[in-house]
């Protein structure tokens, strides 16, 4: 008793879903996706098996059709059962069984599939479409606006509970995620998970700085001492070794610890400069 996106950005690759329910715990269940392969929702009485062996099939070469037609062949109560398929090309398979509670529908579009049961509005799926294709930025972001659209029309009819998001890199191991974030229950469950995901960003533009690959205007919301260590690692990586100098110590005058830290990268083919950096 859900509604839910998945979607896929084909500047990046990427691949996302992304759910709200009243339903407690919605996420452990719903968003399923593998780097490169496609990316699942499994809704309304949900059967985990679409999301799984859905991108098991994927993943041997079947398109979207004939992996969903294969699984409702399979299951005792496919009339029951709502679900949204995605593969890494962006081909679409969707299925809202006629024993869903309604209002229940779907709707698609150019990179992504929108699915919801037990809804106030057969308005949601459509406008959840309408934002993703609107909104600029992240996948994770336009997941977002989805959600929000959704739950503008009114949402699940019993209320406001369990979120989660969930996105993948265009290539990588079946486990690897560039966000993978769940609210449980509550009313302010989405604005949490916006919260969760902004913080989720911050945090892997972060983690590119300390590859080389600095984005320090992304990491905003992070503590401020994190943020001057990303802008060490910027200039450090530039090369701007009085200007690094000054960064490294401002950071540790709050904590001397920061110099190990450092230290710990002079190894780092991309920061040539730190030697010179960290010499007294």
């Amino acid at each position: 008793m859900t509604y839910s996106i998945v979607a896929r950005d084909p500047s990046t690759g990427e691949l996302g879903v992304a759910v709200q329910s009243q339903s407690f715990n919605t996420g452990a269940a719903v968003p399923w996706a593998w780097p490169g392969v496609g990316a699942i929702a499994t809704q309304s009485f949900t059967d985990r098996r679409y999301g799984w062996r859905g991108l098991e099939r994927l993943a041997a070469g079947e398109s979207p059709e004939h992996a969903l037609a294969e699984l409702r062949a399979a299951d005792m109560e496919p009339e029951l059962r709502q679900v949204g398929m995605l593969d890494a090309h962006g081909q679409i398979a969707q299925l809202t069984g006629t024993s869903c509670v309604p209002c229940a529908g779907d709707a698609r579009g150019e990179h992504w599939a929108a699915q919801g049961n037990m809804l106030a509005s057969e308005r949601a799926w459509h406008e959840m479409g309408a934002a993703f294709e609107k909104t600029d930025g992240t996948l994770a972001q336009r997941l977002l606006a989805a959600l929000d659209a959704a739950e503008a029309t009114g949402g699940d009819w019993r209320g406001r509970g369990g979120a989660a998001i969930l996105v993948v890199p265009a290539t990588g191991e079946p486990w690897e995620r560039v966000v993978d974030l769940r609210v449980e229950e509550g009313d302010g469950s989405l604005v949490e998970l916006r919260r969760l995901t902004l913080r989720a960003e911050a945090y892997r533009a972060a983690n590119r700085a300390e590859e080389g690959r600095a984005d320090v205007g992304r990491a905003g919301g992070l503590p401020a001492q994190y943020v001057h260590w990303l802008e060490f690692l910027d200039a450090a990586a530039a090369g701007e070794i009085d200007e690094a100098r000054r960064l490294l110590a401002e950071v540790t005058q709050v904590e001397p610890r920061w110099r190990d830290a450092a230290r710990a990268l002079a190894r780092d083919p991309k920061l040539p400069a730190l030697d010179d950096i960290l010499a007294e």
